[in-house]
């Protein structure tokens, strides 16, 4: 996962104080790696607020989010519609958020249901993701599969392009987040402090322009 990444700027020019984020970084660093749990699947819980405002905070330079945190709303659609929602993040996954979503949430479309699936993401997902996303939606004709993502990750490379391009040619609906899917998130996804009325969300200064900014270039890949 780590060679995917590419070499990104340093934090400075987000101009965000990351102490916050560091002193967690120290503290998983302490932590060997078998003592990291196994991958688990995380429902009904919400992310924690410090989470969402870095990772899901749709920049430019998106130096130190080299983590997907995938929200979702699934809904089942038979006899009765039932939904679920949680949210999968990929720390210490052997997956990607997007592949765990497949494997572990939804590994089997029974033919007789039809599945409307929406994901709010913190970035596009990479080629191999893509590549499944692909695959799995061309197998299953009764699933329906909207993508929110916050930023486009390493769109400037034709293998990217080309994935994507694939994506949308199997039906998935490739959507940049708006402010108001930002607000969206942040209402059902994100942990509020006990006992408090809920915070209302506050958009970051360059919301707006970084929406439109990552709307055009998904415009030009598609």
């Amino acid at each position: 996962k780590m060679a995917e990444k590419q070499e990104e700027p340093s934090n400075t020019q987000n101009g965000e104080p990351d102490n916050a984020e560091e002193g967690e970084d120290k503290k998983k660093k302490k932590l060997k790696r078998e003592d990291l749990p196994p991958f688990e699947i995380v429902t009904g819980e919400r992310l924690p607020a410090i989470f969402f405002k870095f990772q899901f905070r749709n920049v430019e330079y998106s130096s130190g989010r080299n983590k997907t945190f995938l929200c979702y709303v699934l809904e089942t659609q038979g006899k009765e519609s039932v939904t679920s929602r949680g949210y999968l993040e990929d720390e210490h996954a052997a997956a990607h958020a997007e592949m765990a979503f497949f494997n572990t949430i939804l590994p089997k479309c029974e033919s007789s249901l039809r599945y409307n699936v929406t994901w709010y993401v913190s970035s596009s997902p990479c080629v191999t993701c893509a590549d499944r996303i692909t695959e799995t939606l061309k197998k299953n004709k009764n699933l329906r599969l909207t993508i929110m993502v916050g930023r486009l990750f390493m769109w400037e490379e034709p293998e990217m392009q080309a994935a994507l391009k694939k994506m949308k040619s199997a039906g998935c609906k490739l959507r940049i987040m708006k402010p108001q899917d930002f607000e969206y998130v942040w209402q059902n996804f994100v942990e509020q402090e006990e006992g408090e009325e809920a915070k209302a969300f506050v958009p970051w200064e360059d919301i707006q322009e970084n929406f439109q900014y990552y709307e055009e270039k998904l415009a030009e890949i598609l």
